[in-house]
């Protein structure tokens, strides 16, 4: 691992976070490129070996974040307020170990208080503006997720006791 590029990476986001969508740590500590374009949320992000598992390719945690982190920027962007992970699945087809990634959110069905959303990463272009995948492309992960479309503090939303 390249450790002067992941504390580098660290320090940046230490110095650059600021806690909202698009801004927060780990969006700074993982380089995403956030931006909207047709109903949908694009997370772009160079592969980076402080991003790997121990067999060499990208970790699936840091895939499921990527993905989760498009359908939320999109649901907050698209109703106004942020939402909240009810359920997600993960598959994963193909690993990713260099270049660039890209995340595409989706709605699949807006709810009046639940709403599906997929999302699929391919092969990124290294774009900073939004294009379609090259022909080639892999999905490493495919997942689907709802949101309530009900603040964090309405009284229907609570956290476990216990």
């Amino acid at each position: 691992m390249d450790e002067d590029a992941a504390r580098d990476a660290f320090e940046e986001a230490l110095r650059t976070q600021h806690p909202d969508f698009g801004t927060f740590f780990l969006a700074k500590l993982f380089g995403l490129e956030i931006f909207y374009a047709d109903e949908s949320c694009i997370v772009e992000f160079a592969v980076r070996d402080f991003m790997f598992n121990p067999q060499g390719s990208l970790h699936g945690g840091v895939i499921a974040m990527a993905l989760d982190i498009s359908m939320g920027h999109l649901i907050k962007h698209s109703v106004g307020r942020p939402g909240i992970t009810l359920e997600m699945k993960t598959q994963y087809l193909r690993p990713a170990t260099s270049g660039r990634v890209r995340c595409e959110g989706r709605f699949l069905k807006r709810g009046r208080t639940i709403n599906y959303l997929e999302a699929r990463m391919t092969e990124g272009t290294g774009s900073s503006s939004p294009s379609p995948p090259r022909r080639g492309s892999f999905s490493p992960s495919v997942l689907t997720k709802s949101f309530p479309s009900i603040p964090a503090t309405h009284p229907e939303v609570r956290s476990p006791k216990g």
